[in-house]
């Protein structure tokens, strides 16, 4: 596995990775929102995901696609930061940059071993066996919107 995406200064949105924020719905476009309000700067994934998907983790200066649940791209994301922290360690300041309402690391907590436990999330494992605890490794991106596209009617 890659340890990170390669950095691609020159591109075509399309040739881009989809930059997918929960499952297609409300809560989905909820979230794309928060990204172009300039609420949400951050996301976080349990490493797990990344090595199941043999998905190398992102880089600084990669860019990507936010789509809506329409799969319509609605914006080009930057990443500007990206940390990899045990469970046990994520700080209050992780949970404000989620931008999703949450001000505690156990507010944050609360809501991610919800999602992360939730039948629907962990059937998308080819083994939805695995333990979340305070060891369990984040990745958490941290990113910037770089352009909106005007594709984007519905939610900006």
């Amino acid at each position: 596995m890659e340890h990170c995406m390669s950095v691609n200064t020159a591109f075509e949105t399309s040739d881009l990775p989809k930059a997918e924020f929960m499952f297609p719905g409300p809560e989905r476009d909820r979230l794309v929102k928060l990204i172009l309000d300039g609420v949400k700067t951050a996301t976080a994934a349990l490493m797990i995901e990344y090595e199941e998907e043999v998905e190398p983790l992102p880089c600084v200066g990669a860019h990507s696609v936010l789509v809506d649940s329409d799969e319509r791209p609605v914006a080009v994301l930057v990443t500007t930061a990206v940390d990899v922290i045990p469970l046990g360690k994520v700080t209050d300041r992780y949970a404000i940059d989620e931008g999703e309402g949450d001000v505690t690391a156990a507010q944050w907590r609360s809501a991610h071993e919800s999602f992360w436990n939730s039948a629907e999330y962990r059937d998308e494992f080819a083994n939805p066996i695995f333990p979340l605890n305070d060891n369990s490794l984040i990745v958490f991106e941290h990113f910037e919107v770089e352009q909106r596209l005007e594709s984007n009617n519905a939610l900006g």
